[in-house]
Formats: C-alpha cells, structure tokens, sequence
C-alpha cells in the first residue's frame, strides 16, 4: 500500500521566473508555478497524471468570476520547479526526513515527464534547474494555491 503524500504545490500566478546564478532558466507570464516532488515509489504514470491534473486544474475565473477555467482555456503557462523537500516528513524531531525522496537521477527523469506530458497537452512550459541551488520570483494571482498528490487518484496506489 502506499501512503498518500504531496506531489505537488501549484500556485496560479501574473507571473513567475527562476534563475541559477546570472542565467534565468525559465520565466512564465500569467499561469500556474508548480513545485513538484517525486516519492521513491512513484512512476511514469505518476508523472502523466500530475501533468494532466495541473493543466486541467479549474483555478481561472470565468466570465461571471467563478473558478471554471484551466490552463489551456485562459493561454496560461506553466514553470516546474523540482523540489524535493515536498516529499520531508517532519512529524519527529525539528529536522526533515527525505527518505521518502526518490534518488536524484529517478526523480530528474519524472520530474521531466512531467513537463513533456505537460508540453504534450499543449501548454507552455518553463522549468527550473534540477539540482541547482535557484533563485524563484512568484507573483501570486488570489493568491490560489493547491496541494496535488498524484497516490489519492491512481485506482491502484
């Protein structure tokens, strides 16, 4: 069985950009800012579907305001930015555990899944740099900000 844990952390922003040093890697106009962390046990499917839930994620408003619209509705873009300290379990002690954490080259794998999944349905995508120590400038739009986990919809997690 396995336990239920945070995928992602999707934020709808005017705009969001990432940079490594002097280099930005990867800038968006009005869309969602996503932080991604990939558990030890996850997997392409996985990533397919978190993909598929932050583009079809119903977070912009409507013509009577109402939150009905996603991303490809509205033309918004997205930036992933993987994030590893999602998948810290902090319930013992003040440090952070990571060992739900996937290994560093199995999670750069999925999280890059999860932007080709993302591209394939037809958004603009942005990432950070995995690994890289970043630099990340959101401005929040509500602000709206959602919690995904991939382990609470797949019928056979």
């Amino acid at each position: 069985m396995h336990r239920s844990r945070v995928k992602g952390l999707v934020q709808r922003v005017s705009r969001a950009a990432v940079r490594v040093g002097d280099e930005c890697t990867g800038a968006i106009g009005a869309g969602l800012f996503a932080l991604v962390g990939v558990g030890h046990d996850d997997d392409e499917r996985d990533a397919a579907l978190l993909a598929d839930r932050m583009v079809g994620l119903r977070v912009f408003a409507d013509a009577e305001g109402k939150m009905n619209l996603a991303l490809r509705d509205v033309g918004g873009e997205l930036l992933v930015v993987s994030q590893f300290t999602l998948m810290g379990d902090t319930r013992r002690g003040r440090r952070p555990s990571f060992g739900a954490a996937a290994a560093p080259e199995r999670a750069n794998a999925l999280i890059e899944r999860v932007v080709e999944a993302a591209r394939g349905l037809g958004v603009k995508v942005a990432t950070g740099r995995f690994g890289a120590h970043m630099d990340i400038d959101v401005r929040a739009d509500g602000p709206v900000t959602l919690l995904l986990d991939t382990k609470e919809r797949r019928s056979d997690a």
